[in-house]
């Protein structure tokens, strides 16, 4: 099958020619993690002297040094240079699912037209840093036939009834809500079509900067007239569980200073924070850490599948399997900040589930 990745490629323009950021951002974001540009010299294949020369040449562009070197303690980004970097980095976080769907229905339309192609299974699921994982392992088996769409929580249970899926990834939180949350989602599940596979948990809570200077310690600190929030877009599952924590601490959205401003992705919330655009958001432990911000944990979730039982036994399905209970993506998911593998692959069906969870 062939494979398709479009990845979003930013340009600046002089009097003369347009300039692609695309090999120096690689070195800045080298140096910030290592803080040596021999290194990032080395991990992005190229020599020392022309990382030197393109920093150089870049420096010279701006007008402005994107490093500095501090004798004894190696090279760091300047301000310049960090505001790159993270400018790449918001710019991934908003349009990186939006980039994979559109890859995928390119494949899927080139799959059409091609000999031999066997149908996929569908894979419609919330945009998350497992499931993002997941995507990476699977794009490593070009003959795994499974397609991964990112979609709100809630879209994609409406996908699946609608069979425009075989697979949607959930989630229902822990503590005195999920109750209600669990009969929610049973209300339409037919026992004899659907099936659950397990997967991960996530930590869920507020991004603040790193310090904490406002001390936000919870939910009830956004009513502070003082403190503004960014919020994740209607539909998606972050933004119901985030509803319903409201209600349950009954806490009048209209109190929340931003409470309108909205971003698609966690890592989309996450990068609004750290540029000061917000003072803080709600999504999963792993964003705060990727944008250097601090975590305030506010509840747990797992997040699974839901499955259609008469292609459980598929090939596709049972590599799926095979991955997510394997001990590759059992580490690389335990590696995320905040998540961790939840009986990954293990087959429930709908009444077992939801009398566990209810």
């Amino acid at each position: 099958m062939v494979r398709i990745n479009i990845e979003a490629t930013w340009h600046f323009t002089s009097e003369t020619s347009p300039h692609s950021m695309r090999v120096i951002l690689g070195i800045l974001r080298e140096v910030k993690s290592t803080g040596t540009l021999a290194t990032a010299a080395e991990h992005t294949g190229m020599s020392y002297r022309h990382a030197w020369n393109l920093v150089d040449q870049w420096s010279a562009f701006f007008g402005e040094p994107l490093v500095e070197r501090r004798r004894g303690k190696g090279t760091q980004l300047t301000a310049l240079g960090n505001k790159l970097v993270w400018a790449e980095q918001h710019l991934k976080a908003r349009l990186g699912p939006q980039l994979h769907n559109i890859a995928q229905e390119l494949e899927m339309e080139l799959a059409s037209l091609l000999p031999d192609v066997p149908p996929r299974v569908r894979i419609h699921a919330s945009h998350g840093f497992a499931i993002s994982k997941l995507s990476d392992f699977l794009a490593q088996e070009p003959k795994t036939d499974i397609d991964v769409r990112y979609m709100t929580n809630q879209a994609s249970l409406e996908s699946l009834r609608a069979q425009e899926c075989e697979l949607a990834a959930i989630h229902l939180p822990h503590g005195e809500l999920r109750k209600r949350a669990a009969a929610d989602c049973k209300r339409w599940l037919d026992p004899s079509i659907y099936c659950v596979l397990g997967f991960v948990t996530r930590e869920m809570g507020l991004f603040v900067k790193r310090g904490n200077p406002l001390g936000i310690t919870g939910i009830q600190s956004l009513v502070d007239s003082g403190i503004s929030f960014v919020n994740r877009d209607i539909g998606s599952g972050t933004r119901l569980l985030f509803e319903q924590l409201l209600a349950q601490g009954k806490i009048n959205s209209d109190g929340i200073t931003g409470y309108q401003n909205v971003e698609m992705t966690h890592a989309a919330v996450a990068a609004h924070v750290a540029r000061g655009m917000a003072d803080t958001g709600f999504g999963v432990e792993a964003a705060a850490v990727e944008f250097d911000l601090d975590f305030v944990h506010v509840i747990t979730e797992d997040y699974f599948f839901l499955c259609r039982s008469n292609i459980l036994n598929s090939r596709p399905v049972e590599r799926l399997r095979e991955i997510i209970s394997g001990t590759e993506y059992r580490r690389a998911v335990n590696a995320l900040p905040g998540y961790a593998v939840s009986d990954a692959g293990v087959v429930k069906t709908v009444k077992k589930f939801f009398r566990e969870n209810s």
